[in-house]
């Protein structure tokens, strides 16, 4: 490491944001990135750990190797940096800004409550390859004559059908909608990440030779079948759309809403397309001059929060089953895994009213319009206690509570029983060779392992574009 004792004379620097009452303002990113020279220093910190937890299974999934490039930032050396980031992670940009940093975490430094900055120094080294003109399509010399069609085109099938190209396979990627990224593009807010970010890679994706087919939603507009017998290979890289039911009656009211369907009509409306798309199932939601109240503790609902505050929302109120969690985790029992422990996000930071242990009872209206949702304070077992309900006054609704699994009623019902899933209703696959229950058939990201980080999909898209390149040519040098 080039500066040993970093870790001793540097203090930990984070990202600052925009104060809230301008960000609320607009849909842009509000993060204010680290001068150059901040960066480096921040990358000093970074210890010589005789086991850095950091990159192992406890800390990130794609298995960067965080330890060198933050030596090779603090060197000076960003190009050979963001080769070494390439090397395990397509897409450190994405990752470098709405990644949890698990990492950070299962730092060393963690044990005193100042980790390296890792995700800030990933997110710059990403930033400087691009504006330098470092990150260039990479197109395989020699073509194997192989033809692989990739389902979906989130950070999972973005992810395969990158390598299994450079591996020299002809890929065709698949997607419902009319532009690609899925739910990094339609799910996550620009004020998270913009989507210029994804459009830039999809142009590196093109000129390395993977041709993407918009407005083809797989067992509607082309079955299964027909896939399988254009290509050698298949890869469900489709997600896991379908939301998890609050279990409560009201959800058909006027006003009652799921996250998902309120955060993909803003992303239209931001990127230029109509707010309501070919796929949609309802009308505008709008949450400007309403009360709100979110169903949920967790990223989508946090979202859900952010967005609503940008469109003119009166309140908004966050309801959360769980109970309110330690400010601190206890660093002996619980480091170097991912804490439970009390976490403000930016959103919630914007003027959030936040209900810890309450349960969601029942949706109440009026005149086929929502006026209220009925909670209670639970115990320990998560049980409803007598005498402790309460209404909160609510004009819009939005349930997001999680996802069940992918969407049965596409190219899932067209196989039937040839598509085995698992007891969550994911497609299943293992993570040795990625292979479904369908000959040539394969399936990675939240479409088998379910709802999950954006990098463990990089990872799966990785892996099984390995497992593919060894089905087809019986070897293979792409990494696992």
């Amino acid at each position: 490491m080039g500066k040993v004792t970093g870790f001793l004379e540097i203090d930990r620097q984070e990202q600052k944001y925009a104060p809230a009452s301008d960000r609320i303002r607009h849909f842009h990113e509000f993060t204010i990135p680290l001068a150059e020279n901040e960066v480096q220093r921040q990358a000093a910190r970074c210890m010589d750990c005789g086991i850095p937890f950091c990159h192992g299974p406890t800390g990130c999934p794609v298995h960067n190797q965080i330890p060198d490039w933050n030596d090779l930032v603090y060197q000076g050396d960003w190009e050979l940096a963001i080769r070494n980031l390439h090397s395990t992670n397509n897409f450190p940009e994405f990752t470098g800004r709405i990644c949890p940093a698990p990492c950070e975490e299962a730092c060393t430094l963690n044990l005193e409550d100042v980790p390296v900055n890792i995700k800030t120094v990933e997110q710059a080294i990403a930033d400087k390859a691009w504006s330098e003109g470092w990150i260039v399509p990479e197109p395989a010399a020699i073509k194997t004559g192989k033809a692989v069609a990739v389902v979906g085109s989130g950070p999972a099938g973005m992810a395969a059908a990158q390598q299994l190209a450079r591996a020299g396979h002809t890929v065709h990627l698949y997607e419902r909608e009319a532009k690609a990224g899925g739910l990094l593009r339609y799910g996550i807010p620009d004020f998270k990440m913009e989507k210029h970010y994804i459009d830039r890679r999809v142009e590196q994706l093109e000129a390395e030779g993977v041709t993407f087919h918009y407005n083809v939603n797989v067992g509607v507009t082309v079955s299964m079948d027909e896939l399988t017998e254009r290509h050698d290979a298949v890869i469900l890289c489709a997600g896991a759309e379908r939301p998890r039911d609050p279990g409560v009656g009201g959800m058909e009211m006027e006003g009652c809403h799921w996250a998902m369907d309120y955060l993909v009509q803003q992303n239209r409306r931001v990127g230029g397309e109509p707010e309501i798309g070919p796929n949609a199932t309802v009308g505008p939601i709008w949450a400007a001059g309403k009360h709100v109240v979110v169903i949920g503790g967790g990223d989508t609902a946090s979202d859900c929060v952010g967005t609503a505050f940008r469109q003119g929302a009166l309140s908004v109120t966050q309801l959360d089953i769980r109970p309110i969690p330690p400010l601190m985790e206890d660093k002996l029992t619980v480091w170097p895994y991912w804490p439970t422990k009390f976490r403000t996000s930016s959103s919630q930071a914007e003027g959030a009213e936040r209900e810890f242990s309450a349960a969601t009872l029942a949706l109440v209206g009026e005149d086929g319009h929502v006026t209220g949702v009925k909670c209670a304070r639970v115990d320990e077992k998560r049980q409803p206690i007598e005498g402790t309900e309460f209404i909160l006054r609510a004009d819009l609704v939005l349930a997001a509570i999680g996802f069940s699994g992918p969407r049965l009623d596409t190219y899932i019902a067209q196989a039937g029983d040839k598509l085995e899933l698992d007891g969550r209703t994911n497609v299943k696959a293992n993570t040795e060779d990625y292979k479904t229950s369908v000959d040539k058939v394969f399936a990675a990201g939240d479409v088998r392992r379910g709802q999950s980080l954006v990098v463990w999909a990089i990872r799966e898209g990785r892996q099984a574009a390995r497992a593919v390149d060894e089905f087809l040519t019986g070897t293979t040098d792409l990494p696992r």
